[in-house]
């Protein structure tokens, strides 16, 4: 969606364009040594660290995907007057800092973590719910099904799930100190896991191998003929010795009680506590469509699940899934307001939201920003917060339409979804003004 955005920008700007996006699956439509060389400007979107070494020299400027979305004519104003030549990741990184701390400090790293991590959680999360519809505790007979429930189990819960928090710890460290600081990470992330401390530990485990490591990095001095033993031997070593002993004896013991009396505070949690809980996490997951508010609930919620608490993922799926879905609803039941590009703008988002893909409603943010957040978190509160009023649970992370079977009570959970859905959509087609600049 960032990268159409800038493309029908640059259209209307009369500029010839090269656009190269990275997601998931890795590159597309790369960009040519050709392309660079001929470039005015280099214009990057992104909330993850990227590799630039290929734009060495070329101005470039960089910004967050939601602000190239939603200020796409005011990022290229600044773009034009702030862009520097790229020299180093490093000089990059302390350009852009001072640009946006938001997108480029913690919640950068955060978001690296989470984005290397969320393919481990999704795999291991649907191979336990599959394991759970053989019964809740099926795998624990290995006499079931020939074993399988167990070894879904097994390699769900006991391999995907015990990866994850480190998975995480180490590509935070990975954002900050580069390549050095991933070793760091994973064994402080690992640390995490077995001593308890959960997704919090991996966390701090994170930032903590990160910056010990761009510590240690400044700090050792060796001649030329010696730097090739930092990023292998020095820097790996003196970390993970400085980072976990901090973990075994000053992180784990406390955050691992927290951690617990969390879970059980959770799991004892009473109606009006858990809808007051509802209520925050279904808010959050509406307030920016896969910004840092969003993924701090999405991120807690993971953290839940990872500890055996079955009900935060759902709130925050169920919620997730409103904005997308009301958008949608308010196309269809107020179309004279809605020109044909966002009629069919919210054809799209009907199919994001079954997916539970929030960022489907980011076109009509942009567009109408206050309005639609503010019905997308009524919506989303209302469904967050019925959600843990009923105890729901799921066992998957993510998923949406195609992990409803994994639900514990599959037909009331939808209905909160396209009750939320409804309300979110009702008021927006109902306060909507009929003239609105088209997405």
């Amino acid at each position: 969606m960032s990268a159409d955005a800038i493309k029908q920008y640059a259209e209307k700007q009369g500029w010839n364009i090269q656009i190269e996006t990275r997601g998931q699956i890795g590159s597309s439509e790369s960009v040519s040594a050709e392309d660079i060389a001929l470039a005015d400007l280099i214009f990057v979107a992104a909330d993850i660290d990227v590799d630039l070494q290929k734009f060495q020299g070329k101005p470039l400027y960089r910004t967050s995907t939601g602000a190239a979305l939603k200020q796409t004519a005011n990022e290229f104003a600044k773009a034009w007057r702030e862009a520097t030549p790229y020299q180093s990741a490093e000089t990059v990184a302390v350009q852009s800092e001072k640009k946006d701390k938001l997108h480029t400090g913690i919640y950068k790293h955060l978001m690296t973590g989470v984005s290397y991590m969320l393919p481990v959680v999704v795999a291991g999360g649907l191979l336990i719910a599959i394991s759970f519809m053989f019964g809740i505790e099926a795998f624990k007979d290995p006499n079931i099904a020939g074993g399988l429930p167990k070894a879904l189990m097994d390699i769900g819960g006991g391999a995907a799930f015990h990866l994850m928090i480190a998975v995480f710890a180490a590509y935070v460290a990975f954002s900050i100190a580069n390549r050095p600081g991933l070793a760091v990470g994973l064994i402080g992330g690992m640390l995490a896991t077995t001593g308890g401390a959960g997704i919090l530990g991996g966390i701090i485990a994170g930032f903590l191998a990160g910056y010990v490591v761009n510590f240690l990095n400044r700090a050792i001095k060796l001649p030329p003929s010696f730097n090739s033993l930092k990023p292998i031997l020095i820097l790996p070593f003196l970390g993970t010795l400085i980072v976990g002993l901090v973990m075994v004896y000053v992180v784990n013991p406390p955050v691992a009680g927290i951690m617990a009396s969390l879970k059980e505070w959770l799991t004892s949690l009473n109606s009006v506590n858990a809808v007051v809980l509802g209520l925050i996490i279904g808010a959050m997951m509406c307030v920016d469509m896969g910004g840092p508010v969003n993924k701090a609930a999405y991120t807690f919620s993971v953290g839940m699940l990872t500890s055996g608490v079955y009900t935060p993922i759902a709130a925050a799926m169920a919620a997730g899934m409103v904005p997308p879905i009301g958008m949608a609803i308010a196309t269809w039941i107020a179309r004279k307001k809605f020109e044909k590009n966002e009629r069919d703008a919210g054809n799209a988002a009907f199919v994001l939201g079954l997916c539970f893909i929030s960022e489907g409603a980011l076109p009509f943010v942009a567009a109408d920003p206050i309005r639609v957040i503010g019905t997308s978190i009524v919506g989303g509160a209302v469904a967050g917060a019925l959600s843990m009023m009923l105890g729901i649970t799921l066992g998957a992370p993510h998923g949406g339409l195609f992990v409803i079977p994994f639900v514990s009570q599959p037909l009331i959970y939808l209905g909160i979804i396209a009750l939320g859905s409804i309300i979110t959509g009702v008021l927006y087609a109902t306060i909507r003004p009929r003239a609105m600049a088209t997405l």
